[in-house]
């Protein structure tokens, strides 16, 4: 999992920045470097027959949806609001589509990490690599999806298309870097400054001039440099591409990419709705915080698997994850205190433990021990319930909390049982 560590980062930013370049202007399918999205989806498919009949990263966006902008994150958002007074409809389109902004292009960094650990570590024509890369896929679509709510339909095949060649120059990148080969790093930066004018153009375009294209093009130089500078950490082998990949994935969250775009994509399309409200900004930060928990539990999951619970890349991992639980509990102490935060944390950690003796129980084909780990988490349930309903005054309560968290363990339990067969089986 040492790759994951090297190469997660790498196409973390590749994400940031594919997100907004790729989209640039007319494009033309490839052939040669694209698939279909249902091609992808079969080759996904194909491989979960042979991994306890689920494939790991399908498994592991579903976990994350759950949690994400569209499960979870909006009933915690909405009780957290109510009891602490905050102002804004996080039901408005405007929220709505700054929510989804920002979950989906936070799951398109990890998603790609994943796709670039993949090529680089079983290999390019690999199935692990292509169930990856469908996984990306179908985040790709989601994003194209609402392109062309904004745009149309010519405009959402346009961006697809570039989006999917575009992903590929940070694939050419990576080749470059891992094989020490300074030209080809060079072309795929060529590639990408170019496809960096195109995408200012296109945004405004689309947005009727309320992105304008040097706001655009400039704000991807950012995102460029930090991916080629994350593919270069990868291909040296620095755990620190963890956090790295974390970093990329929050700039293109809630306060990045996905911000300036939601904003844009409101007004030229007339969506109601204030982003800006605080309700909205903690409807997106939990969304976001959840998504990337879950994502984050996985890679140290997967590095656990691939280099031990004893590694520094599963130490790095597990540092890293452990940061998303901090800021998950400095939201919870902005409306329940610090004595509140503290408690959450312990909670929270506590919780994180449980899915680890869960995972060493699914390597090990140890029944016992996952049983165990799934008591302790059924009673992490109840605490958690309890807990939110109290420092919510009821606006949530228990029960629904714990039901919700029922199927938080349910999905990425699943996805654990599925990383085991892919990767210890």
């Amino acid at each position: 999992m040492r790759h994951l560590a090297h190469n997660g980062r790498l196409v973390a930013v590749s994400a940031v920045a594919a997100l907004v370049l790729a989209a640039c202007g007319s494009g033309t399918d490839d052939p040669g470097t694209q698939q279909t999205s249902d091609q992808q989806t079969e080759t996904h498919d194909d491989m979960g027959q042979d991994a306890a009949g689920e494939d790991p990263f399908g498994a592991l966006k579903r976990a994350a949806n759950h949690v994400g902008n569209d499960g979870s994150a909006q009933a915690v958002a909405g009780g957290v609001a109510a009891a602490a007074g905050l102002e804004g409809d996080i039901e408005s389109p405007a929220a709505q589509a700054y929510a989804s902004l920002a979950t989906l292009l936070q799951e398109h960094v990890y998603l790609a990490g994943i796709a670039v650990d993949m090529g680089l570590s079983a290999g390019l024509d690999s199935r692990e690599f292509e169930a990856a890369a469908a996984a990306l896929d179908e985040n790709s679509v989601e994003l194209a999806d609402v392109v062309g709510s904004v745009g149309g339909e010519e405009k959402r095949d346009a961006f697809l298309g570039l989006w999917r060649e575009h992903i590929g120059f940070f694939v050419n990148y990576a080749e470059g870097a891992a094989g020490g080969d300074d030209d080809m790093k060079q072309q795929a930066l060529d590639n990408l400054d170019g496809y960096r004018q195109q995408a200012g153009a296109f945004f405004q375009e689309v947005t009727g001039g309320e992105l304008p294209a040097d706001a655009v093009a400039e704000s991807l130089s950012g995102h460029i440099d930090t991916l080629t500078q994350a593919i270069d950490a990868a291909a040296a082998g620095d755990t620190s591409v963890f956090a790295e990949l974390k970093e990329a994935a929050t700039h293109v969250g809630e306060d990045g990419s996905a911000k300036a775009l939601a904003s844009g994509v409101a007004a030229a399309a007339g969506l109601e709705g204030d982003i800006e409200a605080p309700a909205v900004q903690a409807y997106v930060t939990l969304s976001t915080l959840l998504e990337e928990h879950v994502y984050l539990a996985g890679i140290a999951v997967k590095t656990a698997y691939s280099a031990g619970l004893d590694s520094p890349a599963f130490e790095a991992a597990a540092d890293t994850l452990d940061e998303n639980s901090v800021e998950l509990a400095d939201v919870v102490g902005s409306v329940a205190g610090e004595d509140k935060r503290d408690a959450f944390l312990d909670l929270w950690r506590e919780h994180i433990g449980f899915f680890v003796n869960y995972a060493e129980g699914a390597a090990g084909n140890d029944d016992d021990m996952k049983q165990q780990a799934l008591d302790n988490l059924d009673g992490y349930r109840q605490q958690a319930g309890a807990f939110f309903e109290e420092v919510t005054g009821g606006e949530l309560p228990a029960d629904a909390v714990a039901e919700s968290l029922s199927g938080h363990i349910d999905t990425l339990t699943r996805a654990i049982d599925a990383l085991a067969a892919a990767l210890t089986g």
